[in-house]
Protein backbone atom coordinates (compact mmCIF):
# COMPACT_ATOMS: atom_id res chain seq x y z
CA UNK A 1 0.00 0.00 0.00
CA UNK A 2 2.54 2.35 0.99
CA UNK A 3 4.63 1.89 -2.49
CA UNK A 4 0.96 2.32 -3.63
CA UNK A 5 0.47 5.93 -2.24
CA UNK A 6 4.46 6.91 -3.01
CA UNK A 7 3.98 6.12 -6.66
CA UNK A 8 0.85 8.19 -6.93
CA UNK A 9 2.40 11.34 -4.86
CA UNK A 10 4.99 10.72 -7.21
CA UNK A 11 2.57 11.43 -10.25
CA UNK A 12 1.70 14.35 -8.63
CA UNK A 13 5.05 15.73 -8.08
CA UNK A 14 6.21 14.40 -11.80
CA UNK A 15 3.16 15.78 -13.51
CA UNK A 16 1.97 13.95 -17.38
CA UNK A 17 5.43 12.99 -18.58
CA UNK A 18 6.06 10.54 -16.08
CA UNK A 19 2.56 9.40 -15.81
CA UNK A 20 2.91 6.50 -18.04
CA UNK A 21 6.05 5.12 -16.18
CA UNK A 22 4.54 5.07 -12.93
CA UNK A 23 1.70 2.98 -14.41
CA UNK A 24 4.06 0.47 -15.35
CA UNK A 25 5.34 0.62 -11.88
CA UNK A 26 2.36 -0.13 -9.82
CA UNK A 27 0.99 -2.38 -12.43
CA UNK A 28 3.53 -4.47 -13.30
CA UNK A 29 5.52 -5.22 -10.64
CA UNK A 30 8.93 -7.05 -11.37
CA UNK A 31 7.40 -8.68 -14.12
CA UNK A 32 8.48 -8.02 -17.41
CA UNK A 33 6.68 -4.89 -19.11
CA UNK A 34 4.53 -4.87 -22.22
CA UNK A 35 5.14 -2.64 -24.84
CA UNK A 36 4.04 1.07 -23.20
CA UNK A 37 1.76 2.09 -25.95
CA UNK A 38 0.27 -1.26 -25.78
CA UNK A 39 0.38 -0.76 -21.65
CA UNK A 40 -1.62 2.41 -21.70
CA UNK A 41 -4.18 2.05 -24.45
CA UNK A 42 -6.41 -0.42 -22.37
CA UNK A 43 -6.54 2.00 -19.31
CA UNK A 44 -6.94 5.36 -21.13
CA UNK A 45 -10.17 6.39 -19.92
CA UNK A 46 -8.65 6.18 -16.41
CA UNK A 47 -6.45 8.96 -16.99
CA UNK A 48 -8.72 10.85 -18.26
CA UNK A 49 -8.78 11.03 -22.11
CA UNK A 50 -8.96 14.98 -22.84
CA UNK A 51 -11.79 16.23 -24.11
CA UNK A 52 -12.04 16.63 -28.20
CA UNK A 53 -10.56 20.28 -29.34
CA UNK A 54 -13.12 22.22 -31.30
CA UNK A 55 -13.04 22.23 -35.15
CA UNK A 56 -12.56 25.27 -37.25
CA UNK A 57 -15.72 25.78 -39.22
CA UNK A 58 -13.49 25.33 -42.89
CA UNK A 59 -10.69 23.74 -41.82
CA UNK A 60 -10.92 20.15 -39.83
CA UNK A 61 -7.72 18.51 -38.40
CA UNK A 62 -7.55 15.01 -38.01
CA UNK A 63 -4.77 12.68 -36.27
CA UNK A 64 -4.71 8.82 -36.43
CA UNK A 65 -2.85 8.37 -33.18
CA UNK A 66 -5.46 10.86 -31.60
CA UNK A 67 -6.12 10.20 -28.18
CA UNK A 68 -9.25 11.98 -27.46
CA UNK A 69 -12.46 11.43 -26.13
CA UNK A 70 -15.04 9.80 -28.70
CA UNK A 71 -11.89 9.50 -31.08
CA UNK A 72 -12.45 5.60 -31.57
CA UNK A 73 -13.16 3.43 -34.33
CA UNK A 74 -13.00 -0.08 -35.78
CA UNK A 75 -9.87 -0.75 -37.94
CA UNK A 76 -12.09 -2.53 -40.89
CA UNK A 77 -9.09 -4.47 -42.08
CA UNK A 78 -7.76 -5.85 -38.55
CA UNK A 79 -11.28 -6.02 -37.42
CA UNK A 80 -10.09 -4.46 -34.01
CA UNK A 81 -11.48 -1.02 -31.95
CA UNK A 82 -9.06 1.37 -31.29
CA UNK A 83 -8.18 5.23 -30.21
CA UNK A 84 -7.84 7.41 -33.42
CA UNK A 85 -9.27 9.78 -35.83
CA UNK A 86 -10.13 7.30 -39.06
CA UNK A 87 -8.12 8.71 -41.75
CA UNK A 88 -9.66 6.55 -43.96
CA UNK A 89 -13.47 7.35 -43.24
CA UNK A 90 -12.44 11.38 -43.60
CA UNK A 91 -11.12 10.32 -47.23
CA UNK A 92 -14.35 7.70 -48.42
CA UNK A 93 -16.82 10.41 -46.93
CA UNK A 94 -15.76 13.04 -48.90
CA UNK A 95 -14.94 10.73 -51.83
CA UNK A 96 -18.86 9.57 -51.28
CA UNK A 97 -20.02 13.40 -51.57
CA UNK A 98 -18.23 14.08 -54.97
CA UNK A 99 -21.38 14.67 -57.37
CA UNK A 100 -18.89 16.17 -60.70
CA UNK A 101 -15.18 15.66 -59.89
CA UNK A 102 -12.39 13.80 -58.41
CA UNK A 103 -8.46 14.49 -58.26
CA UNK A 104 -6.50 12.42 -56.70
CA UNK A 105 -2.66 12.74 -56.56
CA UNK A 106 -0.93 10.37 -53.82
CA UNK A 107 2.69 8.73 -53.38
CA UNK A 108 0.75 5.48 -52.79
CA UNK A 109 -2.46 3.95 -52.76
CA UNK A 110 -3.25 0.75 -50.94
CA UNK A 111 -6.43 1.12 -49.31
CA UNK A 112 -9.13 -1.27 -51.39
CA UNK A 113 -12.08 0.56 -49.35
CA UNK A 114 -10.71 3.88 -51.30
CA UNK A 115 -10.14 2.39 -54.17
CA UNK A 116 -13.80 0.56 -54.51
CA UNK A 117 -15.17 3.81 -53.84
CA UNK A 118 -13.41 5.97 -56.89
CA UNK A 119 -14.48 3.19 -58.70
CA UNK A 120 -18.39 3.35 -57.93
CA UNK A 121 -17.99 7.18 -58.45
CA UNK A 122 -16.30 6.33 -61.90
CA UNK A 123 -19.24 4.38 -62.70
CA UNK A 124 -21.73 7.21 -61.42
CA UNK A 125 -20.39 9.34 -64.04
CA UNK A 126 -17.99 11.48 -61.70
CA UNK A 127 -15.09 12.45 -63.22
CA UNK A 128 -12.18 10.59 -61.83
CA UNK A 129 -8.82 11.41 -62.31
CA UNK A 130 -5.77 9.67 -59.83
CA UNK A 131 -2.19 10.14 -60.12
CA UNK A 132 0.61 8.52 -58.53
CA UNK A 133 4.36 7.59 -57.89
CA UNK A 134 5.51 5.18 -60.91
CA UNK A 135 7.60 3.17 -57.99
CA UNK A 136 4.23 1.69 -56.86
CA UNK A 137 2.04 1.82 -60.31
CA UNK A 138 1.93 -2.30 -59.67
CA UNK A 139 0.31 -4.75 -58.10
CA UNK A 140 0.94 -4.70 -53.86
CA UNK A 141 2.81 -8.14 -54.06
CA UNK A 142 4.77 -7.18 -57.17
CA UNK A 143 6.15 -4.67 -54.84
CA UNK A 144 10.66 -4.21 -54.41
CA UNK A 145 9.82 -3.53 -50.71
CA UNK A 146 10.43 -7.07 -50.44
CA UNK A 147 13.18 -9.45 -52.20
CA UNK A 148 11.45 -13.12 -51.54
CA UNK A 149 8.31 -14.12 -50.71
CA UNK A 150 9.87 -15.16 -46.93
CA UNK A 151 10.66 -11.18 -46.74
CA UNK A 152 8.54 -9.52 -43.81
CA UNK A 153 6.60 -7.27 -46.30
CA UNK A 154 5.72 -10.02 -48.77
CA UNK A 155 4.46 -12.09 -45.57
CA UNK A 156 2.47 -8.67 -44.51
CA UNK A 157 1.09 -8.67 -48.22
CA UNK A 158 -0.03 -12.42 -48.00
CA UNK A 159 -1.49 -11.86 -44.77
CA UNK A 160 -3.80 -8.93 -46.30
CA UNK A 161 -4.70 -10.15 -50.09
CA UNK A 162 -4.26 -14.06 -49.55
CA UNK A 163 -7.53 -14.30 -48.14
CA UNK A 164 -8.05 -17.88 -48.41
CA UNK A 165 -4.26 -18.90 -47.32
CA UNK A 166 -3.25 -20.99 -49.97
CA UNK A 167 0.06 -18.74 -50.26
CA UNK A 168 -0.87 -17.51 -53.56
CA UNK A 169 -2.77 -14.45 -54.54
CA UNK A 170 -5.58 -15.30 -57.46
CA UNK A 171 -7.03 -12.84 -59.93
CA UNK A 172 -9.88 -12.73 -57.53
CA UNK A 173 -8.34 -11.94 -54.50
CA UNK A 174 -6.91 -9.10 -56.17
CA UNK A 175 -9.54 -7.86 -57.42
CA UNK A 176 -10.72 -7.46 -54.12
CA UNK A 177 -8.36 -6.34 -51.84
CA UNK A 178 -5.40 -4.74 -53.92
CA UNK A 179 -6.33 -1.09 -55.03
CA UNK A 180 -4.28 -0.86 -57.98
CA UNK A 181 -5.83 -4.16 -59.56
CA UNK A 182 -9.33 -2.40 -58.40
CA UNK A 183 -8.81 0.33 -59.81
CA UNK A 184 -7.42 -1.35 -63.58
CA UNK A 185 -10.61 -3.47 -63.09
CA UNK A 186 -13.06 -0.34 -62.75
CA UNK A 187 -11.02 1.69 -65.88
CA UNK A 188 -9.82 4.61 -63.21
CA UNK A 189 -8.25 6.71 -65.00
CA UNK A 190 -4.62 6.48 -63.85
CA UNK A 191 -0.53 7.33 -64.46
CA UNK A 192 2.28 8.56 -62.41
CA UNK A 193 5.08 10.49 -63.04
CA UNK A 194 6.35 8.32 -66.14
CA UNK A 195 3.59 9.99 -67.95
CA UNK A 196 6.14 12.95 -69.30
CA UNK A 197 8.09 9.98 -71.17
CA UNK A 198 10.80 9.75 -68.59
CA UNK A 199 11.64 7.14 -66.19
CA UNK A 200 9.53 9.24 -63.45
CA UNK A 201 10.95 11.90 -61.52
CA UNK A 202 12.51 12.53 -58.05
CA UNK A 203 9.36 11.21 -56.13
CA UNK A 204 5.30 12.39 -56.77
CA UNK A 205 5.27 12.51 -52.99
CA UNK A 206 2.07 14.83 -53.15
CA UNK A 207 -1.00 13.38 -50.75
CA UNK A 208 -4.14 15.20 -51.70
CA UNK A 209 -7.69 14.91 -52.95
CA UNK A 210 -9.81 17.54 -54.12
CA UNK A 211 -13.57 17.16 -54.42
CA UNK A 212 -15.74 18.90 -57.30
CA UNK A 213 -13.28 22.00 -57.01
CA UNK A 214 -14.43 22.69 -53.64
CA UNK A 215 -12.96 20.72 -51.05
CA UNK A 216 -9.23 19.60 -50.62
CA UNK A 217 -7.92 16.18 -48.17
CA UNK A 218 -4.69 16.89 -47.83
CA UNK A 219 -1.68 16.26 -45.01
CA UNK A 220 1.14 13.66 -44.51
CA UNK A 221 -0.39 10.35 -44.85
CA UNK A 222 -0.13 8.48 -47.91
CA UNK A 223 -3.03 6.07 -48.82
CA UNK A 224 -2.15 3.01 -47.05
CA UNK A 225 -2.63 0.66 -44.24
CA UNK A 226 0.68 1.46 -42.69
CA UNK A 227 0.39 4.89 -42.94
CA UNK A 228 -3.70 4.80 -41.41
CA UNK A 229 -4.71 2.43 -39.58
CA UNK A 230 -1.68 0.12 -38.93
CA UNK A 231 0.49 -2.71 -40.05
CA UNK A 232 -1.62 -5.76 -40.59
CA UNK A 233 0.37 -8.24 -38.67
CA UNK A 234 0.73 -6.47 -35.72
CA UNK A 235 -2.11 -5.68 -33.85
CA UNK A 236 -0.44 -3.35 -31.89
CA UNK A 237 0.28 -0.86 -34.13
CA UNK A 238 -1.39 2.15 -35.01
CA UNK A 239 -0.10 3.31 -38.55
CA UNK A 240 2.86 5.91 -38.74
CA UNK A 241 1.60 9.00 -37.38
CA UNK A 242 -0.17 11.04 -39.28
CA UNK A 243 -2.21 14.01 -39.69
CA UNK A 244 -5.16 15.19 -42.06
CA UNK A 245 -6.45 17.97 -42.98
CA UNK A 246 -9.79 19.07 -44.79
CA UNK A 247 -10.22 22.20 -46.20
CA UNK A 248 -13.33 23.74 -47.71
CA UNK A 249 -12.62 26.54 -49.76
CA UNK A 250 -12.87 26.80 -53.62
CA UNK A 251 -10.18 29.26 -54.58
CA UNK A 252 -7.67 27.51 -52.63
CA UNK A 253 -9.06 23.66 -54.41
CA UNK A 254 -8.43 25.20 -57.50
CA UNK A 255 -4.79 26.37 -57.29
CA UNK A 256 -4.79 22.65 -55.89
CA UNK A 257 -6.27 21.66 -59.46
CA UNK A 258 -4.01 23.60 -61.24
CA UNK A 259 -0.74 21.88 -59.81
CA UNK A 260 -3.07 18.64 -60.69
CA UNK A 261 -3.66 19.29 -64.21
CA UNK A 262 0.23 20.19 -64.80
CA UNK A 263 0.59 16.47 -63.46
CA UNK A 264 -2.06 15.01 -65.69
CA UNK A 265 -1.67 16.70 -68.95
CA UNK A 266 -3.74 14.90 -71.41
CA UNK A 267 -4.14 12.07 -69.21
CA UNK A 268 -3.06 8.61 -69.77
CA UNK A 269 -4.44 8.17 -73.47
CA UNK A 270 -2.81 11.40 -74.72
CA UNK A 271 0.25 12.95 -75.35
CA UNK A 272 3.10 12.53 -73.29
CA UNK A 273 3.16 16.35 -71.99
CA UNK A 274 2.70 15.66 -67.82
CA UNK A 275 4.72 17.33 -66.04
CA UNK A 276 6.60 16.46 -62.63
CA UNK A 277 9.21 17.76 -61.12
CA UNK A 278 11.51 20.53 -61.83
CA UNK A 279 9.91 19.91 -65.60
CA UNK A 280 6.75 22.70 -64.06
CA UNK A 281 7.05 26.45 -64.15
CA UNK A 282 7.94 28.27 -61.51
CA UNK A 283 5.35 28.82 -58.77
CA UNK A 284 5.68 31.34 -56.08
CA UNK A 285 3.54 30.69 -52.92
CA UNK A 286 0.01 32.06 -53.04
CA UNK A 287 -2.02 33.39 -50.30
CA UNK A 288 -5.42 32.58 -49.35
CA UNK A 289 -8.11 33.95 -46.57
CA UNK A 290 -10.44 30.92 -45.89
CA UNK A 291 -12.71 32.18 -43.19
CA UNK A 292 -10.86 33.43 -40.13
CA UNK A 293 -7.09 31.67 -41.21
CA UNK A 294 -4.51 32.51 -42.99
CA UNK A 295 -3.03 30.09 -45.30
CA UNK A 296 0.26 30.09 -47.46
CA UNK A 297 -0.19 27.78 -49.75
CA UNK A 298 3.34 26.33 -52.09
CA UNK A 299 3.75 23.25 -54.20
CA UNK A 300 7.81 22.02 -54.66
CA UNK A 301 10.17 21.59 -55.98
CA UNK A 302 12.00 24.74 -56.83
CA UNK A 303 15.27 24.75 -59.08
CA UNK A 304 18.39 25.14 -57.24
CA UNK A 305 19.11 27.91 -59.44
CA UNK A 306 17.03 29.83 -57.85
CA UNK A 307 17.49 31.72 -53.97
CA UNK A 308 17.00 29.74 -51.13
CA UNK A 309 14.74 31.97 -49.86
CA UNK A 310 11.95 31.45 -52.92
CA UNK A 311 11.71 27.81 -52.41
CA UNK A 312 9.47 25.43 -50.12
CA UNK A 313 12.00 25.62 -47.21
CA UNK A 314 12.41 29.12 -47.60
CA UNK A 315 8.43 29.32 -46.80
CA UNK A 316 9.04 27.36 -44.14
CA UNK A 317 11.81 29.48 -42.64
CA UNK A 318 9.85 32.17 -43.10
CA UNK A 319 7.32 30.54 -41.36
CA UNK A 320 9.91 29.89 -38.48
CA UNK A 321 11.27 33.20 -38.09
CA UNK A 322 7.89 34.66 -36.79
CA UNK A 323 8.21 32.62 -33.70
CA UNK A 324 8.76 34.66 -30.69
CA UNK A 325 8.12 32.03 -27.76
CA UNK A 326 8.28 28.19 -28.96
CA UNK A 327 8.70 26.24 -32.14
CA UNK A 328 7.63 22.70 -31.70
CA UNK A 329 8.70 20.52 -34.51
CA UNK A 330 7.47 16.68 -35.21
CA UNK A 331 9.15 15.69 -38.28
CA UNK A 332 9.42 12.44 -40.03
CA UNK A 333 12.97 13.62 -41.90
CA UNK A 334 15.18 17.26 -40.97
CA UNK A 335 17.97 17.39 -42.91
CA UNK A 336 17.73 20.96 -44.21
CA UNK A 337 20.83 23.28 -42.96
CA UNK A 338 18.89 26.73 -43.72
CA UNK A 339 16.10 25.53 -41.63
CA UNK A 340 18.67 24.67 -38.84
CA UNK A 341 20.53 27.83 -39.29
CA UNK A 342 16.82 29.67 -38.88
CA UNK A 343 16.34 27.82 -35.72
CA UNK A 344 19.58 28.40 -34.12
CA UNK A 345 18.92 32.37 -34.73
CA UNK A 346 15.58 31.88 -33.33
CA UNK A 347 16.95 30.64 -29.82
CA UNK A 348 20.19 32.96 -29.95
CA UNK A 349 17.27 35.46 -29.74
CA UNK A 350 15.76 33.06 -26.85
CA UNK A 351 12.94 31.08 -28.65
CA UNK A 352 12.30 27.37 -27.05
CA UNK A 353 12.49 24.78 -29.53
CA UNK A 354 11.38 21.11 -29.01
CA UNK A 355 12.19 18.73 -32.27
CA UNK A 356 10.97 15.18 -32.21
CA UNK A 357 12.11 13.33 -35.81
CA UNK A 358 11.17 9.77 -36.65
CA UNK A 359 14.34 7.58 -35.06
CA UNK A 360 14.91 5.98 -38.27
CA UNK A 361 16.45 9.46 -39.52
CA UNK A 362 16.92 11.10 -36.36
CA UNK A 363 20.55 10.40 -35.57
CA UNK A 364 22.25 9.66 -39.09
CA UNK A 365 25.10 12.10 -40.13
CA UNK A 366 23.20 14.35 -41.84
CA UNK A 367 20.54 14.90 -39.68
CA UNK A 368 19.56 18.52 -38.17
CA UNK A 369 19.17 17.04 -34.95
CA UNK A 370 22.62 16.80 -34.36
CA UNK A 371 23.37 19.78 -34.68
CA UNK A 372 21.18 21.11 -32.60
CA UNK A 373 22.11 18.42 -29.99
CA UNK A 374 25.97 20.18 -30.61
CA UNK A 375 27.17 16.83 -32.20
CA UNK A 376 29.49 16.20 -35.00
CA UNK A 377 29.06 12.76 -36.92
CA UNK A 378 31.14 12.36 -40.01
CA UNK A 379 30.39 10.76 -43.07
CA UNK A 380 33.42 8.28 -44.00
CA UNK A 381 35.88 10.95 -41.78
CA UNK A 382 34.77 13.79 -43.76
CA UNK A 383 33.08 16.95 -42.50
CA UNK A 384 30.39 17.66 -44.19
CA UNK A 385 30.81 21.95 -45.01
CA UNK A 386 26.95 22.14 -43.84
CA UNK A 387 27.58 20.15 -40.33
CA UNK A 388 27.31 23.05 -37.52
CA UNK A 389 26.75 21.74 -34.29
CA UNK A 390 25.48 24.30 -32.53
CA UNK A 391 28.42 26.19 -29.60
CA UNK A 392 24.96 26.07 -27.13
CA UNK A 393 23.40 23.07 -27.97
CA UNK A 394 19.56 22.28 -26.20
CA UNK A 395 18.85 18.95 -24.63
CA UNK A 396 14.60 19.18 -26.32
CA UNK A 397 15.41 17.11 -29.02
CA UNK A 398 14.78 13.47 -29.26
CA UNK A 399 12.78 10.51 -30.71
CA UNK A 400 8.88 9.47 -30.14
CA UNK A 401 8.21 6.25 -27.80
CA UNK A 402 5.82 4.96 -31.06
CA UNK A 403 3.88 1.85 -31.31
CA UNK A 404 5.31 -1.63 -32.78
CA UNK A 405 6.33 -0.66 -36.23
CA UNK A 406 5.12 2.89 -36.32
CA UNK A 407 7.13 5.94 -37.54
CA UNK A 408 7.11 9.27 -36.93
CA UNK A 409 5.41 10.25 -40.34
CA UNK A 410 4.53 13.80 -39.38
CA UNK A 411 6.01 17.03 -41.34
CA UNK A 412 4.78 20.11 -39.09
CA UNK A 413 6.01 22.65 -37.07
CA UNK A 414 3.44 24.86 -34.36
CA UNK A 415 4.86 28.28 -34.05
CA UNK A 416 3.92 30.08 -30.49
CA UNK A 417 0.67 27.70 -30.80
CA UNK A 418 -1.19 30.28 -33.35
CA UNK A 419 0.50 29.08 -36.92
CA UNK A 420 1.11 25.26 -38.42
CA UNK A 421 3.18 24.66 -40.92
CA UNK A 422 2.09 21.10 -42.52
CA UNK A 423 1.90 19.14 -45.96
CA UNK A 424 3.88 16.20 -47.60
CA UNK A 425 7.37 18.58 -47.91
CA UNK A 426 9.52 16.41 -45.28
CA UNK A 427 12.20 19.18 -44.33
CA UNK A 428 15.03 17.85 -47.00
CA UNK A 429 16.95 19.28 -49.45
CA UNK A 430 15.40 16.29 -51.90
CA UNK A 431 11.84 17.29 -51.03
CA UNK A 432 13.16 21.25 -51.88
CA UNK A 433 14.67 20.43 -55.33
CA UNK A 434 13.08 17.44 -56.64
CA UNK A 435 10.02 16.13 -55.06
CA UNK A 436 6.36 17.11 -55.95
CA UNK A 437 5.35 18.43 -52.63
CA UNK A 438 2.93 20.43 -50.88
CA UNK A 439 3.50 22.86 -47.95
CA UNK A 440 0.95 24.79 -46.13
CA UNK A 441 1.40 26.87 -43.55
CA UNK A 442 -1.94 28.10 -41.50
CA UNK A 443 -2.42 30.96 -39.42
CA UNK A 444 -5.32 30.24 -36.71
CA UNK A 445 -5.02 29.40 -33.07
CA UNK A 446 -7.93 26.57 -33.61
CA UNK A 447 -6.26 24.45 -36.12
CA UNK A 448 -2.89 25.11 -34.13
CA UNK A 449 -4.19 23.72 -30.88
CA UNK A 450 -5.02 20.14 -32.41
CA UNK A 451 -1.58 20.01 -33.83
CA UNK A 452 -0.03 21.22 -30.17
CA UNK A 453 -1.68 18.44 -28.80
CA UNK A 454 -0.61 16.01 -31.11
CA UNK A 455 3.54 17.49 -30.19
CA UNK A 456 2.57 16.93 -26.53
CA UNK A 457 1.20 13.83 -26.86
CA UNK A 458 4.11 12.85 -28.51
CA UNK A 459 7.06 14.71 -26.41
CA UNK A 460 5.32 13.53 -23.04
CA UNK A 461 7.35 10.37 -23.68
CA UNK A 462 9.92 10.51 -26.09
CA UNK A 463 13.44 10.21 -25.28
CA UNK A 464 15.76 12.98 -25.34
CA UNK A 465 19.22 13.50 -26.26
CA UNK A 466 21.28 10.83 -27.90
CA UNK A 467 19.83 7.02 -27.27
CA UNK A 468 22.34 4.88 -26.48
CA UNK A 469 22.76 3.44 -30.08
CA UNK A 470 24.02 6.87 -31.43
CA UNK A 471 26.29 7.43 -28.35
CA UNK A 472 27.60 4.40 -29.59
CA UNK A 473 27.69 4.83 -33.35
CA UNK A 474 29.23 8.62 -32.29
CA UNK A 475 32.29 6.60 -30.12
CA UNK A 476 32.96 4.43 -32.99
CA UNK A 477 33.38 7.67 -35.23
CA UNK A 478 35.79 9.34 -33.12
CA UNK A 479 37.70 6.28 -32.41
CA UNK A 480 37.67 5.54 -36.62
CA UNK A 481 38.45 9.09 -37.70
CA UNK A 482 40.95 9.76 -34.96
CA UNK A 483 39.39 12.59 -33.55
Amino acid sequence: MMARVRVQRWIGQMGRRSLSFAILITLGGCQQAAPLFQQILPIAPAIQRPAPLPQDPQIQVYMNQNLAQGADYRDPYRNLERPGDDLEAVILRHIDQAQTSIDLAVQELRLPLVAHALVAKHQAGVRVRVVIENSYHHYWHQSDHGSSSSSAFQREVLAFVDTDGDGQISAAELAAKDAIAILRNGRVPLLDDSADGSKGSGLMHHKFLVVDGAVVVTGSANFTLSDVHGDVMESASRGNANNLLVVSDRPLAQAFIEEFNLMWGDGPDGRPDSRFGLQKPRRLPQMFQVGNSRVTLHFSPTSPSRPWAESGNGVIALALQSTTQQADLALFVFSDQGLGNTLGNRHAQGAQLRVLIDPSFAFRYFSEGLDLLGVELREKCRIDPDNRPWPNPIDTVGVPSLPPGDKLHHKFGVVDQRLVITGSHNWSAAANHTNDETILVIENPVVAAHYHREFERLYQDARLGLTIKAQKQIEENVRACGR
